[in-house]
């Protein structure tokens, strides 16, 4: 497989993870929105830390793949599966924005690593 086909689908996991984040920003319909944007502040923050960290971790691969000439079957099933952990991120961030206020905010912080 070509180095460039590596490339792409993981620019393409990147994108995805990045952009499932949004899904994490939601409000309440029938409520008053001014309250509902600020009720959701700790989606907000969970948003602007895993995106700022996805964007890292991107810009690192991206430094990587630059410094490797090809990629053998090993690197590939070794990519795959960390792209496997990038495309799982928005899951305990999820779980972060929604349980970061409550009594289960521990278990949350846990889950998001």
């Amino acid at each position: 497989m070509p180095k460039s086909r590596l490339e792409a689908f993981a620019d393409g996991v990147f994108a995805i993870a990045a952009t499932l984040l949004t899904l994490n920003l939601t409000v309440t319909e029938g409520h008053p929105l001014g309250g509902e944007l600020l009720r959701i502040w700790p989606s907000y923050v969970a948003y602007a830390i895993t995106f700022t960290t996805i964007g890292i971790i991107w810009v690192n691969h991206h430094l990587v793949m630059h410094q490797i000439a090809r990629v053998d079957r090993l690197f590939q099933v070794l990519n795959v599966l960390f792209l496997m952990v990038i495309a799982f991120i928005p899951f305990p961030t999820r779980l972060l924005a929604l349980y970061i206020t409550t009594g289960d905010a521990q278990a949350a912080a846990l889950a998001y690593g």
